[in-house]
């Protein structure tokens, strides 16, 4: 396909169709008013500092003009402002030795320091100036001169190069992520689930309209005598924690010689738009731990919890306490919050104002489309995880790489309004988990101290989705032995990190107490994976070894399927509308 002048309309269109959807999904239903905070912005200002910002400001906008005038064609310029040095929108060279484009650059990077003061300096109280610093870089980030073909001498020299052609791969690239209703962040092409993404061998031994329970066959000749259950997050599916065999914690509780169990959460369709908190408790994680006891023919499991996972698990066996029932012989608890106070930047778009028009619109029934909600976590890092795709897949037409994680990143699940009106209003918004009594679920009063088990608490350094020092404020809501670990990297890859690749870093044994950070200093720092850290931690609470089952399953509860079941490849359609229930 040759390049054709009539592409740039159609480019530019489609373009602007999926930037729109874009920044409409992100603020659909969530009460910005953009203009409000700024205009809040400009009256909140101390009229000394806010002359001294906008005089500094001037005062290097002369001086970059200056540079860029005063310079002789092919000699160094001495820059006045200059990207972090992890920035990758400007690290090709042409941004520096192009003298329009280093000036595009800088001015650029002036104006977003500028901004950014004029948001540190506003006497505002501290949650609406968490707000507008959030926005504030939202705007900065999508206004960089790297995101439009016109100001980016890298699109324009593949352009040149290629005869149009990256423009034509680019337009074709747009049009079918547009059809998939997502930015491809990796390359979908490469990766099947049940083909080379969750293929440990198991089978689908227990499934209601909720969930499908996947018993693992094992890999050692015995097995402790208490069954491992794991409940995943179920905003995504559940195979983040089996991906490929090398990087898969599955496999490797496994090879630990553990009976392992997971959670296949339903992609919810419409039909069950009405299910509720108490549902995801009852219906999924309560059946799924009797259904592991039943099976391994025990009394006690241990029991494992990722993100949201960890906060229904760690309310189920709340609400089996309160009925005099204690299944669990540990916890396990990955990237969780039961504490909601700083849930980082996310509370930036969960206010009353929002949650009162999901209670009205959803609050009985409907649905929240996963893809709405997958969009909200990438605004949190929107340029590694929107405008890095936007530049590299639409203006220079190039496919991204074969990456696990992110294929599993852009698999998302919807959950019913019911129950997700309810996490969003109880946890986020109120934080009443932490308050004992304050909730009732399946008919009882939840008090987070009344589990008292032997705790595995994980926290990751980067986390912008469960922030690490939310993780500690865990810690004073639980009875039992804590063991608080701490480690690299983000939500996810922190916590999908094999031994056997030697990267990052852990953090244990420190002295706990009020202050996270006082946890830290004194803890201890480990090369490598958290992953034989908790294996050590939990074969010392675990019962004694029994031989492995010879087979998956019992009598009343035969394999239905071969892992990884038909939930997991419920993929979800283009855009769900948010609709009633009949």
């Amino acid at each position: 396909m040759s390049f054709q002048p009539q592409s740039y309309p159609l480019f530019n269109e489609a373009n602007q169709k999926l930037l729109q959807d874009i920044l409409e999904n992100l603020s659909s239903g969530r009460n910005l008013d953009a203009t409000g905070i700024y205009q809040l912005l400009t009256a909140s200002q101390d009229t000394e500092k806010w002359i001294d910002i906008h005089n500094r400001y001037y005062q290097k906008q002369l001086d970059l003009w200056i540079s860029m005038l005063g310079s002789k064609p092919g000699e160094a310029r001495q820059p006045v402002a200059q990207p972090d040095r992890n920035d990758r929108r400007f690290q090709s060279a042409e941004w520096k030795e192009l003298p329009y484009f280093d000036y595009l650059k800088q001015y650029y990077l002036l104006t977003s320091q500028w901004l950014m003061e004029m948001v540190e300096s506003a006497k505002l109280d501290d949650e609406t100036k968490k707000k507008l610093r959030f926005f504030t870089r939202q705007y900065i980030d999508a206004m960089a001169p790297a995101n439009f073909p016109a100001t980016n001498p890298e699109v324009l020299k593949l352009a040149a190069d290629s005869n149009g052609e990256t423009i034509n791969q680019g337009l074709r690239n747009l049009i079918e992520d547009l059809e998939k209703g997502h930015i491809s962040m990796t390359d979908e092409s490469a990766f099947k689930v049940g083909r080379n993404l969750a293929v440990t061998r198991g089978a689908v031994v227990f499934e209601n309209d909720l969930i499908q329970l996947i018993q693992y066959s094992p890999l050692t000749e015995t097995v402790s005598e208490y069954p491992l259950l794991i409940v995943p997050p179920c905003i995504n599916k559940y195979y983040v924690l089996d991906l490929q065999p090398e990087n898969s914690f599955v496999r490797y509780a496994l090879e630990q010689g553990n009976n392992v169990f997971i959670i296949s959460w339903r992609n919810i369709p419409p039909e069950l738009g009405s299910l509720t908190w108490d549902d995801y408790l009852e219906q999924g994680v309560i059946q799924a731990i009797k259904v592991s006891l039943a099976i391994a023919g025990v009394k006690k499991l241990n029991a494992l919890g990722f993100c949201v996972g960890g906060t229904l698990l760690a309310c189920a066996l709340a609400a089996l306490r309160a009925k005099r029932q204690n299944p669990a012989a540990s916890l396990t608890l990955l990237a969780t919050m039961l504490d909601f106070t700083d849930t980082g930047e996310i509370s930036v778009y969960i206010d009353s104002a929002y949650v009162q028009k999901l209670e009205a619109e959803i609050g009985t029934g409907g649905l929240v489309p996963g893809r709405d909600l997958a969009l909200t976590f990438a605004s949190l890092r929107a340029n590694e995880l929107v405008w890095f795709y936007v530049v590299n897949n639409y203006l220079k037409g190039k496919t991204p790489g074969a990456f696990d994680l992110l294929y599993w990143n852009c698999d998302s699940a919807n959950l019913p309004g019911p129950m997700y009106v309810y996490y969003v209003k109880n946890m986020y918004l109120e934080n009443n988990l932490k308050t004992p009594g304050k909730l009732i679920m399946c008919g009882v009063p939840i008090d987070l101290a009344k589990i008292n088990l032997p705790t595995y608490v994980l926290a990751a350094r980067e986390d912008h989705i469960v922030p690490w020092k939310s993780s500690y404020a865990n810690l004073p809501l639980l009875k039992g032995k804590i063991e608080f670990v701490f480690t690299a990297s983000g939500h996810i890859a922190g916590v999908v990190n094999p031994p056997g690749k030697s990267k990052r870093s852990f953090w244990s044994g420190g002295s706990i107490g009020e202050d996270p950070e006082q946890w830290l200093a004194s803890a201890q720092s480990s090369p490598g994976s958290w992953w034989p850290h908790w294996s050590a931690w939990l074969k010392q609470k675990s019962a004694k070894q029994v031989s492995a089952p010879a087979r998956l399953g019992s009598k009343k509860h035969p394999e239905i399927e071969a892992a990884p079941g038909r939930y997991v490849n419920e993929r979800c359609e283009k855009s769900y509308a948010k609709q009633q229930t009949a």
